[in-house]
């Protein structure tokens, strides 16, 4: 197919999924809309389709009304919370320390400083939980507070370029909490032992949601054990923000591979997954796709992930983990001769990561600017689709048809 006609429809998917579909967070209309465009546009192409369902929490906030003594403040719901009305006395927390000794009973808490430097993990997320978020979590559950107000800054690695960050972002944390700059902080901790108001109409609504499964070949469904190549992209967004790179670019690319692989009749099964989690709280896509594969992981020959990628700025770079030489050195073979394309840094905040924790060869693409793209970009509306190159997806598109064909061979 010309590589033309492939750009007008890499522009048409990226134009459905950041303009004509209001957000893709997950349980969201978007988000539905998403999956549902998804699993139609591959199924013309010989793919058969099925579309798990999860429960979830869809989430909904009208603003945040913050007072203390004669002073207003701008504040923001931390998404997933529960919503609150109290007055109640201020107690400014700094560190872990603090925290421990401090009465907070009933009161409404600030936390600044070191304790807030960082995004806390979801109390129940099962893939990466510090034991230095845990203790945080528990001491406030413990001491039950009325409400958490944060005053954050910035945390690139874990939240992108969002400022300032919400402390708290986690449907299974009942306490309520909002956000706000380390700026607005430094005037609400002057007002500390004083009468302090907070409204956040936030409001939690239950919901579905899917992962989207595309399967070829003999990994199709109702086939037995079988060798296959799966390729990831997350389909959902955060709140607020277009997602063009975060990742409709790489939905974008796996919809031009199944376009690419119509007339495909190899004996390597492929799997073309849109996940369905990867930006909320607790990975519900990701945990589905875990448990509906457990024990089948020894299957795939490869692993694919795309997060990032068609940033006009810079090459795509790819990273490989785990993968045997004879793999490794078809990628690097390929890859290399591509213009466009380079070896990039292993990076482990991916749904790549899936493979990795059961030993699967993976694969990965995004940005050679990645770092740039999460302090200046990821999660906030800057991530529009002026920020994506279309012929870029183009090119790893057919890098991709390029690689499952050699594999199969």
């Amino acid at each position: 197919m010309k590589a033309v006609l492939l750009a007008e429809k890499a522009d048409a998917y990226l134009r459905e999924l950041c303009l004509h579909i209001p957000g893709r967070s997950v349980g969201s209309k978007g988000n539905q809309a998403a999956t549902d465009f998804f699993a139609n546009a591959v199924a013309p192409f010989g793919f058969e389709t099925e579309s798990p369902m999860f429960e979830c929490i869809e989430w909904a906030s009208d603003g945040v009304s913050l007072e203390a003594g004669s002073a207003s403040f701008e504040a923001f719901a931390s998404p997933y919370s529960l919503g609150c009305r109290i007055s109640a006395p201020l107690v400014v927390v700094s560190t872990v320390g603090e925290l421990e000794t401090a009465e907070v009973a009933g009161r409404i808490i600030l936390l600044r400083g070191d304790i807030a430097k960082e995004q806390l993990m979801p109390k129940n997320f099962p893939f990466y939980n510090p034991d230095s978020h845990k203790r945080i979590i528990q001491l406030l559950e413990a001491k039950k507070p009325s409400a958490i107000i944060a005053a954050t800054s910035r945390d690139p690695e874990m939240v992108g370029a969002l400022y300032p960050f919400p402390l708290i972002e986690d449907g299974d944390f009942d306490i309520p909490s909002v956000y706000m700059t380390e700026e607005e902080g430094v005037r609400l901790a002057a007002c500390s032992g004083g009468e302090t108001s907070l409204e956040s109409k936030a409001s939690r609504i239950p919901a579905r949601a899917c992962n989207v499964i595309a399967s070829k070949g003999i990994a199709s469904k109702g086939s037995n054990l079988s060798r296959r190549v799966v390729l990831f992209a997350h389909i959902d967004a955060k709140h607020g923000t277009p997602g063009a790179l975060d990742n409709a670019s790489g939905v974008v690319v796996l919809l031009l591979l199944a376009r690419l692989l119509e007339n495909y009749s190899g004996t390597l099964g492929v799997e073309i997954v849109a996940l369905n989690g990867e930006d909320y709280y607790s990975s519900p896509g990701e945990q589905q796709y875990l448990a509906i594969n457990a024990g089948r992981f020894a299957e795939i020959a490869l692993g694919v992930n795309l997060d990032g990628v068609g940033y006009r700025l810079g090459d795509t770079a790819y990273s490989m983990y785990d993968c045997p030489p004879a793999i490794a050195d078809t990628i690097h073979a390929l890859f290399s001769k591509r213009e466009g394309m380079v070896e990039g840094q292993p990076w482990y905040q991916g749904d790549h990561g899936l493979f990795l924790m059961n030993q699967t060869p993976a694969l990965a693409l995004t940005s050679e600017r990645l770092a740039e793209l999460l302090a200046e970009v990821i999660h906030t509306p800057q991530d529009s689709i002026d920020m994506v190159n279309t012929t870029k997806l183009v090119e790893v598109a057919v890098a991709l048809r390029d690689l499952v064909m050699l594999l199969d061979r």
